[in-house]
Parts: structure tokens; C-alpha cells; sequence
């Protein structure tokens, strides 16, 4: 069964309306996603390389975790979900919604193809995990390829060779805050 998502109007208020992910994207209404950096001890920041078999941006790298917000899911339930759907940290713990740092949100659009649009409101959080070793994260091979760390400087430049999803305002936030750290 696909994930049901609530519309928003182009405020980010929901509207009562209650679609399917596909439907959505095929109508271009705006809804809300989860978008989660993990920072370990060393400031690294934990990146994905996205499935190749993904509609969209296929085998690219990314941030930690990024999902859709299931219809009546809050935003920490969402990202606690994500994480723990997409990338398993084998350590013996859950993550918690108290975990989460919330940073800020916003709004995206893109036109992938003429039957998937994007208006999307993002809900960024930073959950910042010591010990946490890519090798003991196990990754939903439907979602994910691969999982590694990397320095502030490497993601600098993999954002300069166009290596990483887009997006702008979050890596600008999220470089803002590790410089305060």
C-alpha cells in the first residue's frame, strides 16, 4: 500500500486533503518532508548515496536521511521513522525524538518531469551521535546504496562538483551550525 500524505496549501497549512505520495508528485501539491544530518564526535557529517533505481536524483549522494511525513505524523516521528527505516544504526539503541535538533524549515519546488513535481516543505533537524561508525549502519538496500562520513571540506567540495543532491539552503544552515559548534 503506498504512504499516504497530507496536502498543504502554499502556506504549508494542511488542507483536509489526504493523497498518495504518486498522486501528489503527479499533481504537484505541496506537502511537507523530514530532512536529518547526523554529526558525529569528529563534525563529520553522515551522507547516503541514493539507490540507483530511484525516480529521482538515482546514485547521487545526500544527506543523512530525508522522507516524506506520513498523514496525522509529526515531523520528530517522521525523522525518527526515516532513520530508522533507511539507514538501521546497529548500536542497540533507538533514536528519540528528543535526540533531534530542529534547525529550520523550507520550501522547495522542482519540476522533475512533467508527471513528477515538487512542492515540498522541509523540516530540518541536526541529531548529532557519538560512537556512531558507518560501518555499523545497516541501510535499506531499496533506498540506499552506501553510507560514509565525511569532513565539512569534502562536502564542500562534492557540493562544488555537483556530487550531492541540491540543496542549498540546508547545506548553508547546516555549515552555519557546525561552524558554531
Amino acid at each position: 500500500m503506498e504512504e499516504l500524505i497530507d496536502v498543504l496549501d502554499e502556506n504549508g497549512i494542511k488542507t483536509g486533503e489526504i493523497l498518495s505520495r504518486k498522486e501528489i508528485h503527479k499533481r504537484g501539491l505541496w506537502h511537507r518532508l523530514i530532512a536529518v544530518v547526523i554529526v558525529n564526535e569528529n563534525n563529520e557529517i553522515l551522507l547516503q548515496q541514493r539507490s540507483y533505481k530511484k525516480e529521482k536524483n538515482a546514485g547521487m549522494w545526500d544527506i543523512s536521511v530525508a522522507g516524506h511525513i506520513s498523514s496525522g505524523q509529526d515531523a520528530l516521528s517522521a525523522a525518527a521513522r526515516e532513520i530508522n527505516e533507511e539507514v538501521s544504526i546497529n548500536l542497540g539503541y533507538q533514536v528519540d525524538i528528543k535526540d533531534f535538533r530542529y534547525m529550520f524549515s523550507y520550501r522547495e519546488e522542482q519540476i522533475v518531469r512533467e508527471d513528477y513535481i515538487d512542492r515540498q516543505f522541509f523540516d530540518f533537524f541536526i541529531l548529532r551521535k557519538s560512537g556512531l561508525k558507518a560501518e555499523n549502519i545497516k541501510v535499506q538496500e531499496s533506498e540506499v546504496e552506501q553510507v560514509k562520513y565525511v569532513t565539512i571540506s569534502e562536502l564542500n567540495e562534492m557540493i562544488e562538483k555537483k556530487e550531492v543532491v541540491q540543496r542549498d539552503a540546508l547545506y548553508k544552515e547546516l555549515m552555519n551550525y557546525l561552524f558554531r559548534v
